[in-house]
């Protein structure tokens, strides 16, 4: 069992910076792929960067690249998202999510979420 817990959203202007952190329980937390996800008003909830147990492989969003950086700690059973440069279109709720590496996303552990606003 995990239990994710999310934090760091907030407003900010476009072009701002924040920084999502996702904090998780359980002994098995280096076991897990990480990843983060979003859903904007009236929209599914969609991919917004991944990173596999080890820190190793990362992959993003065509939106997000090079904009977003996600990463872990394994130590403090923690996974961020650094997101500069920020838009108006990346208002949305942020979710944190587990799965086992190789397994679906849908069969994993999800958080609350934490809201994210851009102002333009």
């Amino acid at each position: 069992q995990v239990q994710l817990v999310e934090s760091g959203g907030g407003w900010v202007q476009a072009g701002g910076s924040l920084r999502l952190s996702c904090a998780a329980s359980g002994r098995t937390f280096r076991s897990y792929a990480m990843g983060w996800f979003r859903q904007a008003p009236g929209k599914e909830r969609g991919f917004v960067a991944t990173i596999s147990w080890s820190g190793t492989s990362t992959y993003y969003a065509d939106s997000v690249k090079a904009r977003f950086t996600i990463s872990r700690d394994n130590a403090k059973k923690t996974v961020y998202l650094q997101m500069n440069s920020l838009k108006p279109e990346d208002t949305a709720v942020y979710y944190c999510a587990a799965t086992r590496e190789g397994s679906s996303w849908s069969a994993g552990y999800w958080g609350q979420g934490t809201q994210v606003t851009v102002s333009s």
